[in-house]
């Protein structure tokens, strides 16, 4: 499945999406509140009654659903109102069912009690194959099949698919090439949105001069922290090397891993770069690494933070308007282009049933995909939601660079892990760049580290 995946991501695509991504953000963001966010406020209150229906679903009622996912807060809350529309649609009911990270292991204790969720949203293509290793996933149904084809690029479908069978309705996306930035603090500063990552340096000194830490991390959680390795190291190693790490075809010992993490230490180990220092940033969690940013008047924690456009939600609860008190820039250049990361959450069905089927099929529509977008902090891989559900010009830009760049995009390396390696708190990628964090300097030993748990995970 990774390496189906790998090849239909070109570097002519990296850099395409790359230009139409920093080419949209460069705009002047202002218009991203105002107006913009007026006209769909009141569409975001409701559950999807304004939502046309390009999908027929049969009527299920009686039926009872779950679907499991790690989501939380207003990610969660968006999410049940897709959910309640397809209630009404169906006559089904559909109970949400919290899960814990990692997903995997939620999913395993579920199973051998003999209730697994009838779906679950996975975030790792690694968990998708894992998933049906283990003989838990069940193959999507012709009728999903057919709104996958009709909605998705290929290499969408692809990065779904096990054994070339399809399993996966990736129904949420994300562009992991951000970093938003408390726009007060820049103005107060005098600093400038950066290109290049030696920009980026200056850009952060500058910010540093004004009397504000630079960068916040959410360091307690180890995605955000491979998140920020792996733009670096796209951009720097480029999409062949990307590629062949993602699969453990170079080891981590490798000197583009070298590179990738001393330029990583130029950020993460410069004294007061990061907000609490290290022993600090690795008690902050990600939302908490946004809200201290867009918070605190002239004197937040910290003037910038790196992390995917779902961050806006975590923006819009420190009730700091997009566009106006936050902006964002692409992630700069280290290299010779300026990376371009996705990553997303899949839908995958564990007991198969009429129902179940027809709630993937739903998921994989314009239908369910616009009651989110309209709310915000959510991006769609599907085609054919309009853009203008995006509720502000800031997520219109990004959506619209995503479904321009077709199959050609680099999904999230650690997602294409196996979770043992990539995906599990306290263990792998996660507590070795947890580690790193909090010693940059030993990159060397860094290395070693996830040359070993890489090679055990792999089992190569």
């Amino acid at each position: 499945m990774r390496s189906t995946s790998s090849r239909n991501r070109t570097s002519r695509a990296a850099r395409t999406a790359a230009a139409v991504c920093a080419s949209a953000l460069a705009l002047s963001l202002t218009a991203c509140g105002g107006s913009d966010d007026k006209d769909s406020g009141n569409e975001q209150s409701g559950s999807g009654q304004e939502t046309g229906s390009t999908v027929t679903l049969p009527k299920l009622n009686g039926e009872s659903l779950e679907v499991a996912a790690v989501w939380t807060g207003a990610e969660q809350e968006n999410f049940k109102k897709v959910l309640e529309e397809f209630e009404k649609r169906t006559g089904a009911k559909v109970t949400f069912v919290p899960a814990q990270d990692p997903i995997i292991n939620f999913l395993g204790s579920k199973v051998a009690g003999g209730q697994p969720p009838d779906i679950a949203m996975l975030p790792q293509p690694g968990a998708i194959k894992q998933a049906v290793d283990k003989k838990w996933a069940k193959p999507l149904g012709a009728d999903a099949v057919k709104e996958l084809q009709a909605n998705y690029s290929q290499g969408w479908q692809d990065i779904g698919k096990v054994d070339n069978k399809q399993y996966g309705v990736y129904y949420k996306a994300a562009n992991k090439s951000l970093i938003w930035y408390n726009a007060k603090v820049f103005e107060n500063a005098g600093a400038t949105e950066p290109k290049t990552w030696d920009e980026l340096l200056t850009t952060a000194q500058t910010v540093y001069d004004s009397g504000v830490t630079p960068f916040s991390v959410g360091g307690a959680e180890g995605w955000t922290l491979t998140d920020w390795f792996e733009n670096i190291y796209l951009s720097q190693a480029g999409p062949q090397k990307y590629d062949q790490l993602a699969k453990h075809e170079i080891k981590w010992t490798d000197a583009s891993v070298k590179d990738a993490l001393t330029t990583l230490a130029q950020v993460w180990g410069k004294k007061d770069y990061v907000a609490g220092g290290a022993t600090g940033a690795l008690q902050v969690d990600f939302p908490a690494s946004v809200t201290q940013t867009f918070t605190g008047g002239d004197q937040p924690k910290a003037a910038m933070v790196y992390e995917g456009d779902f961050a806006q939600v975590n923006i819009t609860q420190a009730k700091a308007e997009v566009g106006t008190d936050a902006k964002v820039f692409p992630f700069p250049a280290v290299g010779d282009t300026a990376p371009v990361v996705s990553g997303g959450d899949a839908a995958v069905i564990l007991q198969d049933s009429k129902a179940a089927q027809a709630l993937a099929t739903f998921l994989a529509s314009p239908d369910a995909a616009t009651i989110q977008a309209k709310l915000g902090g959510y991006l769609s891989p599907n085609k054919n939601v309009d853009n203008s559900a995006y509720p502000n010009a800031v997520q219109r830009k990004i959506a619209k660079a995503l479904i321009d760049s077709g199959d050609d995009f680099r999904f999230d390396m650690s997602d294409q892990a196996p979770q043992a390696f990539g995906g599990t708190p306290g263990k792998g990628e996660w507590k070795a760049l947890q580690d790193f964090l909090k010693n940059p300097s030993d990159i060397a030993g860094t290395q070693r580290k996830l040359e070993a748990d890489a090679a055990a995970a792999y089992g190569n």
